[in-house]
């Protein structure tokens, strides 16, 4: 028999993300009996740089995609994929929304990292002929630099701009970096580590007065601070899907129609999206993520309010309690729901360890699994020790006070007790400075 209902609706409290974790048998079977229904308490959830929680009217406007209109959108004989592709247009158009577009210049992806190979590798190889040269940054997402290095070993040359201790990039070097056979620009709005928001409208200047192909990484922008690409000048965007409370495994790209941008295609196919992207577009996910873009529109600016006032909670308490406390990246051109901070005398791991009823990270999802310090903050200047005491706080539209005030009291209680325990934290109280010390190498 199926399990009974639940007695009660787990509530959305403190602590309390409630699992039923009882394995459920596809197939009924008279023998099996109802499991027992084991409740677990799941850590909170402070990690919305590394993915979103799908928004509920999301989820909505995708089940009946998922269920009774399963037709192939590029099925052009009857109405199961006439509907399917007018479903898929209404998306494209309400991602083309949020961006100030027009809807013929969003192709639909598997998500940012495939947007990005195709804006950096696609305007590379296309005009090859003529120009050789790219310039990113330092902190760009690996999927960046790895086209980048790609590219390099095709033969093209890549400059990569350093980043002030800010983050940000000075616009001067970017100027002077600039060459006759430049042919992209690629510098990422929102940095994922530290939160970092680029000068992106006075970057598109400078690429539209030097005819150079300017491309954005918004992953971790788009519908959270509001971005035209006319007004920015910008030629090319990547999105992702959930970055912003929609599925997993879609994005888009945006690549400007007036001046024209041409890209080569990296997947050969049907041609679909514009020939730029062969492959059946999942109807589900890209209505999701049409759905989550409108959401966005929606509630951006109440979000960024709710956000700013969480992050400031955050942060202000953490302050005020604990001494040698570094915010990383600008304070001031930053995009509040991420909140780098180190805390010196502090090993991250351990403390990430301590803190394991709260989901947050000390990095990028992408680069976690490596024990090397993160190198976003090593571009920004961060000492090595420092750089491996960072924690990384993310804070959503669905985080509440209650969440920041536990992870804050959890936070404060474990840097204490772990510097507590730091021999190094014990000298620096007694006065002595540890950068004139020599250690011996044992």
């Amino acid at each position: 028999a199926a399990p009974g209902p639940r007695s009660e609706a787990p509530a959305r409290g403190l602590r309390l993300r409630v699992v039923d974790n009882a394995p459920q048998s596809a197939v009924p079977s008279d023998t099996a009996t109802a499991p027992d229904v084991e409740s677990v308490l799941r850590p909170l959830y402070m990690d919305v740089q590394a993915t979103t929680p799908l928004d509920p009217r999301v989820l909505d406007a995708m089940l009946p995609y998922l269920v009774n209109y399963y037709g192939n959108p590029h099925s052009r004989t009857h109405a199961y994929g006439w509907e399917s592709e007018a479903a898929m247009e209404r998306a494209r158009q309400q991602v083309a929304s949020l961006i100030g577009a027009d809807p013929r210049e969003i192709i639909f992806t598997s998500g940012a990292t495939e947007s990005n190979n195709i804006a950096v590798k696609g305007v590379a190889r296309f005009y090859r002929s003529r120009k050789k040269h790219l310039i990113t940054t330092q902190t760009e997402h690996k999927c960046v630099l790895d086209s980048c290095r790609s590219l390099e070993a095709e033969g093209f040359q890549v400059t990569y701009l350093p980043v002030k201790k800010s983050g940000i990039i000075d616009l001067k070097e970017l100027e002077a970096a600039i060459q006759p056979d430049t042919s992209l620009v690629s510098v990422m709005t929102v940095n994922n580590e530290i939160g970092v928001k680029q000068p992106i409208a006075e970057i598109g200047q400078i690429c539209s007065s030097r005819r150079v192909y300017f491309h954005t990484d918004a992953a971790q922008a788009v519908g959270k601070i509001p971005l035209d690409v006319n007004d920015m000048k910008i030629d090319l965007m990547s999105i992702s899907g959930h970055k912003i409370y929609g599925p997993k495994g879609v994005g888009a790209i945006y690549i400007r129609r007036r001046p024209r941008v041409r890209v080569e295609a990296l997947q050969s196919g049907g041609g679909q999206e514009r020939g730029m992207r062969s492959g059946t577009v999942p109807t589900p996910l890209v209505v999701g993520l049409g759905a989550a873009c409108e959401v966005a529109q929606q509630e951006m600016e109440y979000d960024h309010k709710w956000i700013s006032k969480l992050a400031e909670r955050l942060t202000k308490k953490i302050m005020n309690s604990l001494p040698d406390v570094v915010m990383n990246g600008d304070p001031e051109h930053h995009y509040p729901g991420c909140i780098n901070l180190s805390f010196a005398y502090v090993e991250g791991e351990s403390l990430l360890m301590a803190l394991k009823d709260v989901a947050l990270s000390s990095g990028s999802a992408c680069t976690s699994a490596s024990l090397e310090p993160s190198y976003v903050l090593r571009a920004i200047g961060t000492d090595e020790d420092l750089a491996h005491s960072s924690i990384r706080f993310g804070i959503g539209r669905f985080t509440t006070e209650e969440e920041v005030d536990y992870t804050v009291e959890k936070c404060i209680h474990h840097v204490k007790r772990l510097r507590e325990m730091s021999p190094l934290w014990e000298m620096v109280q007694d006065g002595i400075d540890l950068k004139s010390i020599k250690w011996t190498q044992h």
